[in-house]
């Protein structure tokens, strides 16, 4: 009975093709035991062995043409080489869970505004830390131009909240939420909301909705107006982009409750 089996039974033993035993031959990392009179190639248990290595060594994406002398590794030197792959390993999941999150992320908020369009509220919100990107006199538009200029080096900047805060008169200080301390902190507390999908152009006329909303509805605003751009729902909605305007209630604001139009 014969021991050693053709390349094809090693291919179906492996779970791999014959066509990558070929080309792993080809490049001098694996070798058939011997080929036979009928120039069939005849592989061993040794050969089997060899090929579990190298297709371990694939799986650390090792280069082929560096398997040849991993396959002379020391033990110490093999150790070092799976550290290395934990090492890559690690921060790839780190990597796939925070796209989880943001994947996540994307589908709620696009369930909320789906589910609330173009309504106000009255919502408890959190404190937010924010860190300044820059800072935008009020009749200067956003261009590409500005962003390069003094946004570089923001990794992910568009699959960020983008706050715009109108701190100063005449000005619009653009931010980062962060969760270290900030330049600006909003505190927590009852803030009125709008949430909206327009295109850029129509976005002055939701600020001047939103304050004639809450004049007439008698809510004391504090601080600030606040438009957050969520820039990455425009995903959804091809030429808008999703909006959120808040700004806090101050003190003689009435109850809790949820105000709609």
């Amino acid at each position: 009975m014969r021991s050693e089996i053709t390349i094809s039974e090693l291919a179906k033993l492996m779970n791999v093709s014959v066509h990558q035993i070929r080309y792993f031959e080809e490049k001098g990392v694996l070798q058939p035991a011997y080929t036979g009179e009928n120039q069939y190639r005849m592989y061993g248990m040794e050969q089997v062995y060899q090929l579990a290595h190298i297709l371990l060594l694939r799986k650390l994406e090792v280069p082929v043409q560096s398997i040849h002398e991993c396959m002379s590794y020391t033990a110490e030197q093999h150790g070092k080489l799976l550290e290395e792959s934990l090492q890559g390993i690690e921060k790839e999941l780190l990597r796939l869970e925070g796209l989880r999150h943001f994947i996540l992320k994307m589908l709620q908020e696009q369930q909320s505004y789906s589910a609330q369009p173009d309504s106000f509220h009255i919502q408890k919100l959190k404190s937010a830390s924010l860190a300044r990107i820059m800072k935008l006199d009020s009749h200067v538009k956003l261009s590409a131009a500005l962003l390069a200029e003094q946004a570089i080096g923001i990794p992910d900047l568009f699959e960020s909240d983008i706050y715009y805060v109108a701190d100063e008169p005449g000005a619009v200080t653009l931010y980062l939420e962060t969760p270290s301390p900030g330049d600006v902190t909003l505190p927590e507390g009852e803030y009125l909301t709008l949430q909206c999908v327009v295109q850029e152009e129509e976005l002055e006329g939701q600020v001047g909705r939103f304050a004639e909303y809450a004049a007439i509805q008698s809510i004391p605003l504090t601080g600030p107006l606040v438009v957050i751009e969520r820039s990455y729902l425009s995903l959804f909605v091809p030429g808008k982009l999703h909006y959120e305007l808040r700004a806090c209630i101050g003190p003689g604001a009435p109850g809790e409750g949820r105000y709609s139009v």
